[in-house]
């Protein structure tokens, strides 16, 4: 196992794009948030590998299919390389909550088929999201919880039970600005 690469986990809905509770189901939903696309952009410019780890419930309930799913991601990543960066893999549950799935968050299932597809631990990897599910997965995986004020962070934030040791910034590319500026005190969070 290599401990030398730097990797960000995203979640998607809520941390890159504007999320909806009636779910994106195509591209033209699809938004970005501002100077999310460049964050990303920005973390590949200082030497971080960028993974996606998002429930996709829509897909299992029927909302929208696999080559929608594909055509939403396809934008994403479209507009990432547009600013210079890339997103190295999307880890995605297409399952229900009531199906009880391993990877769905708060579950880690995602996160251990990031460290094997990555061949590395993820003790310290900044794991960035904005729900208490992405947090919870991402402590269980021991990596360190951060909290964007976006999507549903601000209801998130409220609410009690945040993981020890979450981080909190008001967006995606304020959780950035910090992991570039300061990586060596990012690293021993």
């Amino acid at each position: 196992m290599t401990t030398q690469t730097k990797l960000v986990i995203l979640d998607r809905d809520g941390v890159i794009n504007h999320d909806s509770d009636q779910f994106i189901k195509s591209p033209s939903e699809w938004k970005p948030i501002e100077g999310a696309v460049e964050a990303v952009a920005r973390l590949n410019q200082n030497g971080y590998r960028v993974v996606v780890a998002t429930n996709q419930s829509g897909i299992g309930r029927g909302l929208f299919d696999m080559a929608t799913f594909n055509a939403i991601n396809d934008k994403m990543m479209e507009l990432v390389f547009r600013q210079g960066g890339r997103i190295d893999a999307i880890f995605f549950c297409p399952c229900t909550a009531e199906q009880n799935c391993h990877c769905r968050k708060p579950d880690t299932g995602m996160f251990e088929d990031i460290a094997v597809r990555f061949q590395m631990g993820l003790t310290g990897v900044p794991a960035i999201g904005d729900s208490l599910r992405d947090l919870e997965a991402a402590a269980k995986a021991g990596c360190t919880p951060i909290l964007v004020l976006t999507g549903k962070g601000k209801k998130t934030k409220e609410k009690a039970g945040l993981p020890r040791g979450t981080k909190i910034f008001a967006d995606l590319a304020d959780a950035v600005k910090f992991l570039v500026a300061d990586p060596v005190r990012a690293s021993t969070w």
